[in-house]
């Protein structure tokens, strides 16, 4: 593809060619998992073989060239509920039915509350100390979590409104104990060393969901609203943090064994409140099919804003056809500068442990993809 100024490399998170953060998770640890939950081997015998498997993660990711890595969320059954999880006032909860996918369900797993919600630790510090001292000082160590919007839209669903009114009588409390906790916890990453940060965030592709959209407007609830409210939440929590520290976030449409989330729809009405928050640097945006819709949304990037383009799919191995990614990284530059667009797969590899269905081969090569498409690009 062709501009003026051929941009460079970036030495600052988001980088070119990045990642979103999970990987699939080797059968060694598959199995360890499953016989900590049959009691044939202890936490620490977990632990362990964690810590084994995550070393040579980091490992290979180095190996391909990442320049920052990630613990592949390997201690983590889900992407966002092991987080929740660790909040006090916060229980793992077992529901009748799972999270609907296209054609597939999830395991029925959700966070209720027990109590009012409070950060006093949370075992993602020491996950991430482990991370940072095996990654040295040669990459960025990031910590991937949740978006504090996404822990209030898990508190409610319709199978959690009942416990969360009972703890809490009006909505202003809730949302400011989930921005309390919130900053709690990234302080202390930031204590532990963490510099960058990537905080997942559904709800923006719910909001945006066609089917979702209907729905809602069925039940008589202001969508403007509600995503304003999770725009001033999030932003509640990334306000006022060091300087230092790298934030991103990344925009999911759902990611279970190769399945996604409802029936898609374009960025354009959320765009503008999404990429209003301040203190982002980065967005990772799912661009991988016609479900996304097109660039346009992109206008709305304010100027020392990344925009990293989900272009590939982290669903299927087979490679993406090169000529077509450049083609559409072209249309991309109607309405944000080259100089501000980076790449990476859509999503992760494995937002819960079931992960998709891919070989970790294919894994790995498609990030070389990637890799080689952003160094023709960015000298």
């Amino acid at each position: 593809m062709s501009t003026q100024i051929a941009p460079k490399q970036r030495s600052v998170s988001p980088f070119r060619y990045d990642i979103v953060g999970s990987f699939l998770r080797p059968r060694a640890l598959k199995d360890a998992r499953q016989q900590f939950q049959d009691g044939d081997i202890t936490a620490d015998q977990l632990k362990e073989i964690e810590d084994a498997e995550i070393t040579k993660l980091v490992s290979k990711q180095k190996e391909i060239g990442l320049q920052a890595v990630t613990d592949g969320e390997f201690r983590r059954s889900w992407w966002h509920l092991d987080f929740f999880w660790g909040f006090d006032g916060v229980e793992r909860t077992i529901l009748d039915n799972g999270y609907q996918f296209n054609g597939a369900q999830s395991r029925p797993e959700t966070a209720q509350l027990s109590d009012k919600i409070r950060y006093s630790s949370h075992p993602f510090v020491a996950h991430y100390s482990f991370l940072q001292k095996i990654a040295g000082d040669d990459v960025i160590a990031r910590q991937s979590i949740p978006a504090a919007a996404q822990f209030l839209f898990e508190l409610d669903r319709e199978e959690n409104q009942a416990s969360t009114k009972a703890i809490y009588k009006g909505r202003e409390e809730l949302v400011s104990d989930i921005a309390k906790a919130y900053k709690a916890a990234i302080l202390d990453l930031y204590a532990a060393g963490c510099r960058s940060i990537q905080i997942d965030d559904c709800t923006w592709g719910a909001l945006c969901d066609e089917r979702f959209m209907t729905v809602m407007n069925q039940l008589g609830l202001n969508l403007a609203e509600y995503a304003n409210e999770f725009a001033r939440l999030n932003e509640e929590v990334v306000a006022g943090l060091p300087d230092d520290l790298v934030v991103t976030t990344h925009v999911c449409r759902g990611n279970y064994v190769s399945t996604y989330a409802g029936v898609g729809g374009g960025y354009e009405p959320i765009a503008q409140t999404l990429l209003s928050i301040d203190n982002y640097s980065g967005f990772y945006l799912e661009y991988d099919t016609d479900r996304a819709g097109d660039f346009k949304p992109l206008r709305f990037l304010k100027d020392n804003q990344q925009v990293v383009l989900g272009l590939f799919s982290s669903k299927f191995g087979e490679l993406e056809d090169k000529e077509e990614i450049l083609k559409r990284i072209e249309e991309a530059t109607q309405y944000v500068d080259l100089e501000r667009i980076c790449l990476s797969p859509q999503c992760g590899f494995a937002s819960t442990e079931e992960g998709n269905h891919l070989t970790e081969e294919q894994q790995w090569r498609k990030l070389a993809f990637i890799k080689e498409i952003a160094e023709e690009i960015w000298k």
